[in-house]
């Protein structure tokens, strides 16, 4: 660590306050739709995946995972896609270990839709590669992955698919009887690669009227070891060691939430804070600091009689602003303010068909101040209406959706810099989609996904026009951009039988506009990316299974895995940049008593389909492993977990990250890296 960390400012959590009476009226009204009935008892949610599953069906038709308990604490790491990265048909954006935004199908950016707890995550990790996601894998306790557009409730951004990171700051169902009760849990972890320290805290009280949490975080890196000697200059001053130069990372956070719990529904709110302070890796002495702060409302009432068996409404306001400073002194400042309104209803059914309905409302302020400002000052607005429908049959399940939105974004030019001027575009996307689940047998499924998606542009996209130091590009954007179309299809068959499982998935995204940023001028200093519109086409198939190999006391199982995705832009026949190569990967998991272990092996195939004047990266393999002991003391659970990521210390480059491209070298995937931890629940 040098002395150039910018100073750690207080969480801004004050001005998210001026909408909590009118977000509040809002929820009194959804309220005040039923008597709140004293009545019925508190459901229990069941263990599915419930993002793109608004009518909790058990089976879905959209491809999907999820992780949650002991799964997502031995996959977790410091940022949100490399915890997701290696699940079939995700990667990451990797730009160095903080900051890295999932890729899913070998689409980014405002393709994938980051939620949270089902609503609007509002920060500008879409804007720039260098941006950090403000959540932290610490705090999220269960991560939900829909591949492929099956969340068209979410919109054209969400054509690659959906990441919703679910945690309990709102509790939506009693955690207690009436006698109330305190839980708990603590996590504390120490690494060998980066140098890590952290821990988090979380406490839970109530009764089944009402119910608190709080929760606290905190992760402390150095720079990340790597097996290679890299440069590093600071000061003038040149030196070399195995290390990823400027690539330390500090972060913390909290939050504080409740809940009113009725016999038809809740009302919830909480107050969250994020902030984080981390080197960008792509310039030796460009580092961020950036803080979040977030009021979520979210309220519910369930059982009603007549048109509508239940309303949910989700608001949310962010505040969120970050500075990058060179050798430490202050140079661009980002702003972005979100508000986001969601309303949902559940209609009786009709027959055999069942479906929700809404409404949604988004807007956002941005600006960038500094001699680095690469955007204008800008707005985007956006409201929408959608509906999910299912039909039951009697060999599986038919479902439709549509979605219709109204997008406004405006350039409002920038005070000191006059290559923005102000601009207004309009747009109107229209998607709709259609699914299908069979059961071809007690063990087989097929399902199948048809949908046409349109996506507005984003601001950046539109307007964009200047040096982004952090990424070492200059990026140019388009004014007369129009909407990205694109059809869909994807296929999928899986069977089962007890701890025997395997599936497979097929796809093809037909894009008749795709914006991509391309490569206009590498030559240059710093390197030209312009946003242009070109067709495109994204093929892929994701594999996965898994075998029992010994059953009793003592279990083993062998998951297997593979993805591939080929993407071109058919208008030049040339590739697409930033796409990952084919992967294979296996994992024996045994447990036995208290004890459990894991050892995995992944294969990452060379990547040398890439557009003219850029660079291939070279195939690799990375083995890893765990262990794991369950104790109990008292009342409290006592979780112990090692992990050994990159046996090999293998010296290995992301092709999905524009590090490769635009700072060659300098950032490689980290090493050997030993993490240990205590989780304890009580």
């Amino acid at each position: 660590m040098n002395n150039t960390n910018p100073p750690r400012s207080a969480p801004r959590a004050a001005s998210v306050f001026p909408l909590f009476p009118t977000a509040a009226a809002a929820l009194a009204l959804l309220a005040g739709a039923d008597a709140w009935a004293q009545s019925a008892e508190a459901p229990s949610l069941a263990p599915v995946v419930v993002t793109g599953n608004p009518l909790g069906a058990t089976e879905l038709i959209a491809p999907a995972a999820q992780y949650s308990g002991d799964e997502l604490l031995l996959r977790s790491k410091s940022t949100l896609g490399e915890t997701l990265d290696g699940t079939p048909g995700v990667s990451s954006t990797y730009f160095g270990p903080n900051a890295s935004r999932p890729v899913i199908r070998g689409l980014d950016g405002d393709r994938i839709r980051i939620l949270n707890n089902g609503g609007a995550s509002s920060d500008v990790s879409s804007l720039s590669y260098d941006h950090a996601v403000t959540q932290d894998p610490l705090t999220i306790e269960r991560v939900e992955v829909l591949r492929g557009p099956g969340a068209l409730q979410y919109g054209g951004n969400a054509v690659g698919g959906v990441v919703n990171v679910i945690d309990n700051r709102i509790p939506r169902e009693p955690l207690f009887d009436a006698k109330g009760g305190v839980a708990g849990k603590a996590d504390l972890g120490l690494a060998s690669g980066n140098r890590e320290q952290s821990g988090a805290v979380l406490l839970e009280t109530g009764t089944d009227r009402y119910a608190l949490h709080a929760d606290v975080m905190s992760r402390n890196t150095q720079d990340v070891s790597v097996p290679a000697d890299l440069a590093c200059t600071r000061g003038g001053v040149t030196s070399y060691g195995r290390r990823i130069c400027n690539s330390a990372s500090e972060a913390w956070g909290g939050s504080l939430g409740g809940s009113l719990f009725f016999d038809r529904g809740y009302l919830g709110a909480s107050l969250s804070s994020y902030g984080t302070r981390y080197g960008t890796v792509a310039e030796d002495e460009v580092r961020i600091g950036m803080q979040s702060s977030r009021l979520a409302l979210e309220g519910e009432v369930r059982d009603l009689s007549g048109a509508l068996q239940s309303v949910k409404a989700q608001f949310s306001r962010s505040d969120y602003q970050h500075t990058e400073f060179n050798a430490g002194a202050a140079g661009t400042l980002f702003k972005n303010t979100g508000n986001d309104l969601r309303l949902q209803a559940r209609h009786a059914k009709v027959g055999a068909l069942d479906g929700v309905v809404g409404l949604q409302y988004e807007d956002g302020e941005f600006s960038a101040d500094g001699s680095e400002a690469f955007a204008p000052y800008s707005r985007t607005r956006q409201g929408a209406a959608f509906a999910h429908e299912e039909l039951a049959t009697s060999w599986g399940r038919l479902s439709a959706g549509a979605r219709l939105e109204s997008v406004q974004v405006d350039s409002l030019g920038h005070p000191t810099l006059s290559r923005f001027t102000a601009a207004s575009r309009h747009f109107l996307p229209i998607s709709y989609a259609l699914g299908a689940l069979w059961k071809v047998a007690p063990e087989w499924q097929l399902t199948s996904n048809l949908s046409w998606s349109e996506r507005a542009p984003k601001d950046y996209e539109l307007f964009a026009d200047g040096q982004h130091v952090a990424t070492n590009a200059y990026e140019i954007g388009n004014a007369n951009l129009e909407k990205e179309r694109s059809t869909n299809l994807d296929i999928g068959a899986a069977w089962r039988r007890g701890a025997h499982s395997a599936g497979v998935q097929a796809f093809v995204n037909q894009f008749g506009n795709y914006i991509s940023l391309e490569g206009s001028d590498l030559t240059a200093s710093p390197p030209k990316y312009s946003y242009t519109q070109v067709q495109a086409r994204f093929t892929g198939l994701e594999v996965n299974g898994n075998i029992r190999l010994l059953e009793g006391a003592h279990k083993l199982d062998l998951a297997l895995r593979a993805d591939t995705v080929r993407a071109d832009n058919t208008s030049t026949g040339q590739p697409l940049p930033r796409i990952a190569p084919m992967r294979l990967g296996a994992t024996l998991l045994w447990s036995g008593g208290p004890w459990g272990a894991r050892l995995g092996v992944d294969q990452i195939a060379a990547q040398d389909r890439v557009p003219d004047g850029q660079l291939a990266t070279s195939g690799y393999t990375l083995w890893n492993a765990a262990l794991t002991y369950r104790a109990k003391t008292g009342k409290s659970q006592l979780l112990w977990y090692a992990r050994l990521d990159n046996i090999g210390d293998t010296l290995a480059y992301s092709a999905s990250s524009i590090l490769t491209q635009t700072a060659a070298g300098k950032a490689p995937l980290p090493g050997r890296n030993l993490k240990a931890g205590l989780q304890i629940s009580f």
